[in-house]
This record gives structure tokens, sequence and C-alpha cells, in this order.
């Protein structure tokens, strides 16, 4: 009876997409070293501290995803990056003098806590992120680099690194309400305009799948659900 049970649970929890995610459309990008994050949505003529100004330093907006309608994101990147022009790390970033790296806020964007020249990221919704205050700032040396998922703020800056855990499972990146817009930059405190290389990185969206209407096939999956359980009752009593 159990089989059974599980079987039609299956066959109707199927026509009802429990449990599915839809893939949606993969970008591939290169994402420069030079890419400043706190330029992100800032208009042309921007500047910041250490002699980087928008456009020439402006992090990478992504395109060809359509960020309002995603679930979560995936990430893949290869390649290396250089805060100094000679220090080179792949997109999980490297020690900075044996530590983690610290930078602030600016221009309404969080500061964060991460790996010196790594693959990060920021969401942000249709309006200047000047226009409300930066949220909290995220430290990836309490919260490691090997989470499973992660669901950033709008306007808080995140690390991604090569997109999967020290296991090579693959990391999802959630979505936050209201975010329109996806940047991505490299980790430094100021003066991204000397830094070298960058991160080829390929990004996947994904959706919750929709709900289809009852079938005829899930209708009568219900029935047989309900006909074994009488069954079963009939034959107990």
């Amino acid at each position: 009876m159990k089989s059974i049970f599980f079987c039609l649970l299956f066959v109707v929890g199927s026509f009802f997409g429990f449990g599915n995610d839809a893939q949606g459309a993969t970008v591939s990008v290169f994402v420069p070293g030079s890419a400043n994050p706190y330029l992100a949505g800032m208009p042309n003529g921007t500047t910041a501290p250490g002699g980087d100004s928008a456009p020439g330093q402006s992090p990478l907006l992504v395109t060809g995803l359509n960020i309002s309608q995603a679930n979560y994101l995936s990430f893949s990147a290869t390649g290396s990056a250089s805060y100094n022009g000679s220090s080179f790390y792949g997109p999980d970033g490297g020690l900075y003098f044996g530590s983690f790296f610290s930078r602030g806020s600016e221009n309404g964007i969080s500061g964060l806590r991460v790996t010196v020249s790594a693959l990060i990221g920021v969401f942000l919704d249709s309006q200047l992120p000047t226009t409300t205050p930066a949220p909290s700032d995220l430290d990836f040396e309490v919260l490691t680099r090997d989470f499973l998922t992660l669901s950033p703020e709008l306007k808080q800056v995140f690390f991604i690194g090569d997109g999967r855990t020290s296991s090579s499972e693959i990391q999802k990146f959630y979505v936050p309400n209201g975010a329109t817009r996806l940047f991505l930059g490299t980790a430094d405190g100021s003066g991204w305009y000397n830094n070298g290389g960058g991160f080829n990185t390929n990004i996947t969206s994904y959706s919750q799948a929709a709900v289809p209407e009852p079938t005829s096939m899930a209708i009568f999956g219900l029935s047989a659900l309900g006909f074994a359980y009488r069954a079963r009752r009939k034959g107990k009593a």
C-alpha cells in the first residue's frame, strides 16, 4: 500500500510541478579587475576615492537576464585579477597580508569583509543607490565562502567567487525583492583603475516553475489515491 501511495503521489506531484525550478537564460561576460562595485548605478562623471570614476571604472552591468523575474542565480567563473598590478588571484580571491580584507560603504552601497580581488556582485533596483542608506555589511570570514545558498539584500555587496563550494557544489544566489539590475566587480579598497586581469563569468537564472492547471491524469491520480485509501479502510473493517 505504501508503494502505491508514493507512486500516485509522484504522478500527481509531477503534473502539479511540485519542487521544480525552471532554468532560464545563461549569459557570459568578462568582469575586469578594474570594475569598482561602488560605482554601480551611478551616472557618468561620478568620482570615487583613489582616482576612480564612471564610466572608466564602473562595474559590469549584466544584461540578457530578466533579473526581476529570477528566483535565484548560479555562477561559474575562471581567470585571475590583481588589486595592485602584480599579485593575481582567482575568483575566490586571496588573503590581504595574511587576513581577510574589509571595506566600508559608499554611495549607499554596503561595505564587506572578503578576500581581496574576489569576484563580487551587488543587486540594485531602478533607483540611484544614494537615495537610501546602505544596508549592513556581509562578513565572509564569519559566513565563510562555503555556503550553499546566499540571500543578499538590495545594495548589499556579496561574494561570488567561482560559484562553487570547496566540494564543487553549485551555490545558489537568491535575488532580493525589487531587484532589477545586477552589477559585478572585484574586491578592493580604492583605486580600481590600476587593477589588472579579470574573470570570465557565466550567469544562469532560475525561476519557479509555473504550476499547471489540474489535468485529467492528475485528477485520475487523486481519485485513485482516494479509492485505494477507502479500499484499505474497508479491508480493515
